[in-house]
């Protein structure tokens, strides 16, 4: 995927490319939330600890216009939905602003209400090679996954994911990952590097570190499956995650 991952649209208005991976930090009324955001040739691809976010858009001189429709794939009531909805759409309109882009917006279903976002890149270059998938492999799309520890520890995480041909990426509120993985046979194997795009102060575990992880797992048409070794600065701990497919991709 780094080819895609690199490769853009057309230049939007003074040249900034929309295309890549972002951090999305959202206000709407008294709804505050982060996610992480792929956009890529008019789709839009990303999410957070419990909302999954799929749209899609277009430029039109200078602007990005889009749709963008939210589902809960967690249930926390620390994430609360925008204007009580959780599918509801929203469309946005915005502009590049040196390496962001602020955009303002208003769910489909309370066309008076504002929603605005700022949409900051993230980095891609330590992004590693693709993995191989054959046949039987993990099918390309978006998952929300759901990470636990193992050997008695408490935590854990959830979030989104993005899997395509051989590389990953994704996040939530606070992390975002890159990865790669190899695939057939309803069997995967990959690494993911986790790290913060938000200080994440309130988490014992990952908070303040780079976490390394190697998998290994099944996996069908339907999600997957891995047990992990993590590495957070000198500690090793052991994970199992579960994904789920959301979108193909």
């Amino acid at each position: 995927m780094r080819d895609r991952l690199r490769c853009a649209r057309d230049g939007v208005g003074d040249g900034q490319l929309f295309d890549g991976f972002y951090k999305c930090e959202y206000q709407a009324g008294e709804v505050v939330g982060r996610s992480v955001m792929y956009v890529h040739a008019g789709r839009m691809l990303g999410g957070n600890s419990a909302f999954a976010h799929v749209g899609s858009y277009e430029a039109v001189g200078d602007e990005i216009i889009g749709r963008v429709a939210g589902q809960r794939h967690a249930v926390d009531r620390r994430f609360k939905t925008l204007y009580g909805n959780d599918d509801d759409e929203v469309v946005i309109r915005g502009r590049a602003e040196g390496n962001t882009w602020r955009f303002e917006g208003a769910p489909t279903q309370a066309p008076g209400a504002v929603l605005r976002s700022v949409m900051t890149r993230l980095d891609e270059e330590s992004m590693p090679a693709a993995g191989i998938v054959g046949d039987g492999g993990i099918v390309n799309g978006l998952y929300s996954v759901h990470i636990r520890m193992l050997d008695g520890v408490d935590g854990g995480l959830t979030g989104v994911m993005l899997l395509h041909d051989g590389r990953m990426l994704g996040g939530d509120a606070f992390f975002y990952y890159l990865g790669a993985y190899s695939s057939a046979n309803g069997r995967w194997k990959g690494e993911i590097l986790n790290q913060e795009h938000t200080p994440a102060k309130g988490d014992p575990i990952f908070g303040g570190h780079e976490v390394g992880i190697g998998f290994s797992g099944s996996c069908d048409e339907a999600g997957a499956e891995w047990e992990a070794t993590a590495l957070a600065g000198k500690r090793s701990m052991r994970l199992k995650a579960t994904l789920t497919l959301l979108h193909r991709a």
